[in-house]
């Protein structure tokens, strides 16, 4: 097995996850963390506009409606518009930790296509945590819980203060952010102190 291959295997002090008791209820429909974000943002012209819930546990459902606008080869969707809808999906696992994170590390695995006009069923979960790193994995089905397995991805993120974001984002954006309403919607996963 390749030194990446198992990157995204947990080592063996890892622990299990805890959900925070504040976590969202399972079937809580999450609302999206900022309303331009490509993945789950309301307002981004283009984005996967991806809905996400809560599950038990430490899990999380997603459903993407695969549009005219996400087509890579014609009538298909793009395989790099799919990682990033994993990537979304894997991320707002760690919403139920309330831990802010950054993606290290992102494995995607095609099984077969995905045609415009399908959408996608996402589950997502993480499995493991080891000091700052956070190992989550998802499979994408086609039609429904029981369709067929479109894309499976492993992912590893890495938990950081809420000052990364402020320290590396561009300010105007993050000025724009802290004045907004948007601001809520992330109160409810992190505790937020601009």
């Amino acid at each position: 097995m390749s030194e990446r291959r198992r990157s995204v295997h947990p080592p063996a002090h890892a622990q299990p996850p805890v959900r925070h008791p504040e976590a969202p209820e399972p079937g809580t429909r999450l609302a999206s963390h900022y309303r331009l974000c490509f993945g789950c943002g309301t307002d981004h012209p283009t984005g996967l506009h991806l809905a996400l819930t809560a599950g038990e546990g430490c899990t999380i459902h997603a459903e993407l409606v695969v549009g005219e606008h996400h087509q890579g080869a014609p009538g298909l969707a793009h395989g790099g518009l799919l990682a990033a809808a994993f990537d979304e999906a894997l991320g707002t696992v760690t919403w139920l930790l309330r831990v802010p994170v950054v993606t290290a590390h992102l494995e995607t695995d095609y099984r077969s296509p995905v045609p415009v006009g399908s959408v996608m069923m996402i589950d997502a979960e993480c499995y493991a945590v080891a000091g700052r790193k956070i190992y989550s994995r998802a499979v994408g089905r086609l039609g429904g819980p029981e369709g067929p397995v479109a894309v499976e991805a492993h992912a590893v993120f890495v938990a950081v203060p809420l000052e990364h974001f402020r320290a590396n984002g561009r300010a105007a954006d993050i000025e724009a952010f802290v004045a907004s309403s948007d601001i809520e919607a992330t109160r409810h996963a992190f505790e937020v102190n601009p």
